[in-house]
């Protein structure tokens, strides 16, 4: 009997694999780590940071999808409190709000905003040279792109109406995204998934495996288009440089400072979520995207710079440190005259499907992820003759 293989056990891979058995598909994960989880793993011992996204938006489709299984699990929203200890870097100094053209621009429809434009020009004609500006650097937060105003209008303008929406859409799984990944493989495995961890696939093996029937390739775009040695596989992502800190305790620190001078972000992930760090200590996170072949240390020194100015005496106060480097890992970015629909498509013919976080899917961040995911393993299942389980969410693929 024919079998469907995902290569690959993150958000995407673990969504498409738990879609395909549901309408009771054979199905094979294969990943080449020893644990789950791609980017969405969170790093064991004292300190739970995350080594990609961070929160889930909650009206996007994939909460839905996530809530009818009933692996949400606990899920953190911000305490009203700390919600006022948000600061914006504007002008050289830290101020408690943002310029009033910032949140005339985030109220726009996004349907207001033309695909073939890029953002600053757009904006510019909507709220001003000095709103536009601010606006494009906030969004670094949700774009991890050095430059968001070069991008489509229509790209940004969705993404920031979404990241200022009150009451706020993003939610923290409580733990970090490990136990969200946990539920998730549990539900594959008690659907009858096969999982293979520590199993690394090449083009060889790919072969092989579609003779046994559909392959849902759920890597990073990089690996895909080495996996399926295909040129064509290329969009563009954000290069963005990670500080993580855990500091001791100190009253009066920011829950979040946002660059307005320049796109940059950080935050303080233990104000929503205390089990992050040990008690006595909170996690902080600055991320920083940096223009291609810039190097990291001129990120690092900004990231340091906002929190001399947010975060006082924090060099005394680091029990932890870590830097990274996120290179083409934070998810597509559409240019000026693309949408999601141009990136590269989930189905590669001849029983090759594509599912991750930058392919020809709907979303913010992970939501892309996830819908294609499901989109891939419809198309699989039906491949194999199987009807589609009732009640997918064919609407958001």
């Amino acid at each position: 009997m024919q079998r469907i293989h995902v290569v690959g056990g993150g958000l995407a891979g673990l969504t498409a694999a738990i879609t395909a058995a549901e309408s009771r598909a054979q199905v094979t994960l294969h990943e080449a780590h020893h644990t789950l989880g791609g980017r969405a793993r969170t790093a064991e011992g004292r300190y739970l940071t995350n080594e990609g996204p961070h929160a889930l938006y909650r009206r996007g489709p994939h909460w839905a999808w996530l809530e009818r299984r009933g692996l949400l699990g606990p899920f953190a929203s911000v305490p009203p409190l700390e919600g006022t200890r948000f600061l914006f870097h504007r002008d050289g100094a830290l101020r408690r709000t943002p310029p009033l053209a910032l949140l005339r621009l985030a109220l726009r429809s996004p349907r207001r905003a033309p695909v073939d434009s890029d953002f600053r020009t757009w904006a510019t004609g909507q709220v001003g040279e000095q709103g536009a500006r601010a606006a494009a650097h906030h969004m670094g937060v949700a774009l991890f792109h050095h430059d968001p105003g070069s991008l489509s209008a229509a790209f940004v303008q969705e993404r920031l109406r979404r990241a200022t929406a009150l009451p706020p859409e993003a939610r923290y799984p409580v733990g970090g995204w490990a136990r969200l990944v946990g539920r998730m493989a549990s539900r594959a495995w008690d659907l009858g998934v096969r999982i293979e961890t520590g199993a690394r696939i090449g083009p060889r093996d790919l072969a092989g495996l579609r003779r046994g029937g559909p392959v849902i390739v759920a890597t990073h775009l990089d690996s895909a288009r080495a996996l399926l040695e295909d040129p064509a596989l290329t969009w563009d992502s954000g290069r963005t440089a990670l500080l993580d800190l855990a500091l001791r305790t100190r009253r009066g620190d920011p829950f979040i400072v946002s660059d307005l001078d320049a796109p940059g972000w950080v935050e303080r992930f233990t104000a929503q979520d205390p089990t992050l760090a040990p008690r006595g200590q909170q996690l902080v996170q600055a991320q920083i995207p940096l223009a291609p072949g810039a190097p990291r240390a001129d990120a690092v020194r900004r990231a340091e710079h906002l929190l001399d100015l947010g975060f006082p005496g924090w060099r005394d106060r680091t029990t932890w440190r870590r830097e990274a480097l996120a290179s083409g890992r934070t998810g597509a970015v559409d240019r000026p005259g693309t949408t999601w629909r141009d990136r590269p498509a989930v189905d590669r013919g001849d029983g090759i499907l594509l599912a991750g976080d930058q392919v020809a899917a709907p979303g913010l961040l992970s939501e892309v992820a996830f819908n294609s995911g499901i989109r891939a393993a419809v198309l699989a299942v039906g491949l194999l003759g199987h009807a589609p389980r009732e009640g997918l969410d064919l609407e958001h693929t």
